[in-house]
């Protein structure tokens, strides 16, 4: 399996990207689509790995250094894609100079980011019938 992944804008990725979070947030999670969708794709980049050219892995950043939408299609989780898609993440906001990254995890997927260099702040709490904890890495 040869996985890459890469730096895009949402326009002209849009169907790749979309695909990969309803089939992971809204089919398999249940999250309502109108809080899927939230707009602010258009001003956000994007990552998207591929297997064999087909999109399996997406997440994205926005300019404030906030990390989202970070997703993996089922059958491919465990083989390191998110992993591959947070570094890529991560490498842009070196390159942006960002200082400061943050996100919205999911509590079961936390220990993903610890290893990830992120800590966690806060208490639990419940975001579209998910316990969630924020988490930051200074960079």
């Amino acid at each position: 399996m040869n996985i890459e992944s890469k730096i895009c804008d949402y326009k002209g990725n849009e169907k790749d990207i979309c695909k990969i979070r309803f089939e992971v947030f809204v089919d398999e999670q249940n999250v309502p689509e109108e809080l899927e969708i939230d707009g602010l794709d258009d001003e956000a980049k994007h990552v998207l790995a591929y297997s064999d050219d087909e999109p399996i892995g997406t997440g994205r950043i926005l300019i404030d250094g906030h990390i989202g939408r970070v997703a993996v299609l089922k059958k491919y989780r465990g083989l390191g894609i998110g992993k591959s898609v947070m570094q890529e993440l991560i490498k842009w906001a070196q390159k942006n100079n960002l200082e400061k990254l943050w996100l919205s995890s999911q509590w079961h997927a936390h220990s993903f980011y610890l290893d990830l260099g992120f800590v966690c702040e806060g208490e639990i709490y419940e975001e579209a019938g998910i316990d969630h904890i924020k988490m930051f890495r200074v960079l």
